[in-house]
């Protein structure tokens, strides 16, 4: 867990704020930034927002139903509570029910549907994944489809976008490959980044992101995940904060600073504008008002959780069995409190 803490000012946020905008991103100013409270986090956010806003004028926020397939895992991720260690109970999701839950989402509304999982590269749930995508563009040829399903091989990404998927989220967690592989001791930063780099060359619109507050990270290595952000093509980028699950290996360690979290989003808005960015429920597992402060700081997507069927919802803790999971309500409420509307952000 990241302890540092803000210190005294030697230089004023106004001063700080221009020099970002005149693209210095050292980081001694990316540091200083990640410390901000109060009344300078509030100029830092004012910032992030008039990068959006000038790359997204229509002021809206791409709104995505996400739809867990199956929570079978193939990985010993230390932070997850569905590391294959689990004796979690495990589901895969038929054909017929997920093409219902595809069938209520696009009655009401969405655009945009995000098909997400575990870890797991065996040919059946390969073909299984790719079968769903083939169905659901079927079916509704113009609704964006956007898979996370993990590391898979060259050619698994390639048949899933003959399918149809258009957009793939792999995060690279931590850029530290010792940090990697000792959260997730089944895998390597190389075999993360060399997928996400497939993903690019396959011609996937493709998202990535970290992990703020994990046991042993450093400033440092937000740091270093910041400035990891510029070197790949991306459409989509995110930052989400530790919450130690209580079925995790991880449950007793402290939770991740949220305020690092909403500055390191508000830098990457800053440094990256026309790219998407979720504000994430995990924000505001940690703090009372914490999605809402991720728009604040510069997001422009809202995940709605009403596509998991209920009897599958609790078999998917990525975190915790008590997730905050927000419907549309809540979301809309969220929204318009941000001075956003609803709508299907374009990619740039």
């Amino acid at each position: 867990m990241i302890t540092e803490r803000p210190e005294t000012r030697t230089q004023s946020i106004e001063s700080l704020l221009e020099s970002l905008e005149a693209g210095d991103y050292s980081r001694d100013n990316l540091r200083r930034c990640l410390l901000c409270r109060g009344e300078d986090q509030a100029s830092l956010f004012d910032l992030a927002r008039a990068r959006r806003d000038a790359a997204f004028p229509a002021h809206e926020v791409e709104t995505r139903s996400v739809i867990e397939l199956s929570n079978v895992c193939q990985q010993s991720c230390n932070y997850c509570s569905m590391a294959k260690e689990s004796k979690l109970k495990r589901y895969v999701m038929k054909v017929d029910p997920l093409m219902a839950q595809v069938d209520f989402l696009y009655s009401i509304g969405r655009r945009v549907i995000l098909l997400q999982s575990g870890e797991n590269d065996s040919k059946n749930f390969v073909e299984y994944a790719a079968k769903c995508v083939t169905e659901v563009k079927r079916r509704y040829p113009e609704l964006e489809v956007i898979l996370c399903l993990g590391n898979l091989s060259h050619d698994q990404y390639v048949r899933l976008k003959e399918a149809g998927a258009d957009r793939y989220i792999l995060k690279f967690e931590s850029s530290s490959p010792s940090l990697y592989s000792t959260w997730k001791p089944s895998d390597t930063l190389d075999q993360r980044l060399a997928c996400l780099q497939d993903l690019i060359d396959i011609g996937y619109k493709v998202g990535t992101g970290n992990m703020v507050g994990m046991p042993g990270q450093s400033m440092d290595d937000v740091i270093d995940d910041l400035q990891l952000l510029g070197k790949y093509d991306l459409s989509m980028m995110s930052c989400t904060v530790f919450i130690p699950g209580e079925m995790c290996n991880y449950h007793d360690q402290p939770m991740g600073d949220v305020e690092i979290a909403l500055n390191y989003m508000a830098l990457m808005r800053i440094m990256h504008p026309t790219r998407l960015m979720p504000t994430t429920s995990c924000l505001e597992r940690g703090k009372k008002g914490g999605q809402l402060a991720g728009l604040m700081a510069g997001a422009n997507t809202v995940t709605i959780h009403d596509g998991t069927p209920d009897e599958f919802k609790n078999l998917f803790p990525i975190y915790s069995t008590d997730r905050c999971s927000p419907g549309f309500a809540r979301c809309e409420a969220m929204v318009r409190e941000s001075g956003l509307t609803f709508g299907k952000a374009p990619l740039i």
